[in-house]
């Protein structure tokens, strides 16, 4: 009956970590006082629904209760980083808990994410411009560069554009100011 007290003594530690009272914890796990109570004695077993439940009020995953309770092996997979965290002793277990979710949560993360041998690869139709022919007709001109710029590209090029061309400068030098003031005789 070892698993059952681990159990019961676990979910007692996180509903004091929470600071949930016990009566409190059977209102949101939707069980009764005394089963609850019973449970974090070790007399009563939970099926894997109401550890669900409790693990939903403590908010904490169920898979940490199903290891608790003996029904799935802990999974520690060779990672250094589950070993060193387990093995932290300036770490509560609720905190190694945390951990370890976090770092599962970035992994299956990272599993999920395509790699780079299996994102998509680039459409193989050429991208193409309307252009217009010297006789008027508009047909479509496979495009050299990349539609996309980078973002530093694209600034200098609007800058480009702001910035007045050579002929633009010279030909503002050149005319006179015109004066509005009209000159009154004296």
């Amino acid at each position: 009956m070892q698993p059952l007290r681990n159990l019961g003594g676990y979910i007692r530690e996180q509903r004091n970590v929470s600071q949930i009272s016990l009566r409190q914890l059977a209102a949101a796990a939707g069980v009764s006082n005394p089963y609850l109570s019973q449970i974090e004695r070790g007399l009563r077993k939970p099926s894997a629904e109401i550890l669900q439940q409790i693990a939903k009020a403590l908010r904490i995953s169920a898979e940490a209760l199903y290891v608790q309770a003996g029904m799935l092996d802990e999974r520690l997979s060779g990672s250094e980083v589950a070993h060193a965290i387990h093995a932290d002793l300036q770490l509560t277990d609720r905190q190694k808990q945390v951990l370890l979710e976090i770092y599962d949560s970035f992994c299956k993360e990272n599993d999920s994410a395509p790699r780079p041998a299996q994102q998509a690869a680039p459409a193989t139709e050429p991208v193409t411009e309307p252009v217009k022919t010297p006789a008027g007709e508009q047909v479509h001109k496979p495009v050299k560069k990349p539609a996309r710029k980078s973002a530093k590209k694209a600034a200098k090029k609007a800058q480009k554009k702001a910035a007045p061309t050579r002929k633009q400068a010279t030909s503002a030098k050149k005319t006179p100011e015109r004066t509005t003031a009209t000159q009154t005789p004296s």
